[in-house]
């Protein structure tokens, strides 16, 4: 998606060569409009899969997946939580997920009643690297019998494993932007 590579080009800050900052406009200063660029595309790719949730990981994913979800007629997101609070009771479907950014291991979990096997799932997220992340939110769609049509992600990191890891389970995976290779000042799309 070129509008979205160009404001990589132009906004992201490369840290080192596997380490991308797009906080100015993606996952912590959020620009919408591009959002809403991004929920368009994901819901042309998506067109036909009859898509009745999206399931995203908290925090970064959930602005995106929120602005997506108009574009499927307002279908519910839900969000895969980090830790369990003590609002948070009932049945749950967890996972353990290593964060390549954090350095540390999460228990996600998202409430039975939020996720059922008659939903028709497109998980939506940020980032996709080594995979971890979206393994573990294919995991709880497992879990819940549901259907998993996809994943729309937003940035991938083509030179590290998690697309062709997880591209090798069967699951569709609709990058918007997929880098080739990134190192300090120079950066290259497939």
């Amino acid at each position: 998606m070129k509008i979205l590579e160009d404001r990589i080009r132009r906004d992201g800050v490369m840290v080192s060569e596997d380490i991308l900052k797009v906080d100015s406009f993606l996952n912590h200063q959020m620009d919408v409009a591009l959002f809403a660029e991004m929920g368009r595309e994901w819901a042309r790719l998506y067109a036909g899969d009859r898509v009745t949730k999206i399931l995203t990981i908290e925090a970064s994913g959930i602005g995106m997946a929120c602005v997506a979800a108009e574009q499927f007629g307002c279908v519910p997101v839900v969000f895969a939580k980090k830790s369990k609070s003590r609002n948070v009771t009932g049945d749950m479907y967890t996972a353990k997920v290593e964060s390549f950014t954090h350095g540390q291991v999460n228990d996600i979990i998202v409430s039975k009643k939020y996720l059922q096997p008659g939903d028709r799932v497109l998980i939506i997220d940020d980032f996709l690297a080594n995979g971890a992340a979206l393994q573990g939110l294919i995991s709880l769609v497992e879990q819940a019998g549901a259907t998993l049509v996809g994943a729309g992600i937003a940035v991938e990191k083509a030179f590290q494993p998690g697309g062709e890891r997880i591209r090798a389970k069967g699951v569709r995976v609709e990058s918007l932007a997929k880098i080739k290779s990134m190192g300090v000042g120079s950066i290259e799309f497939c």
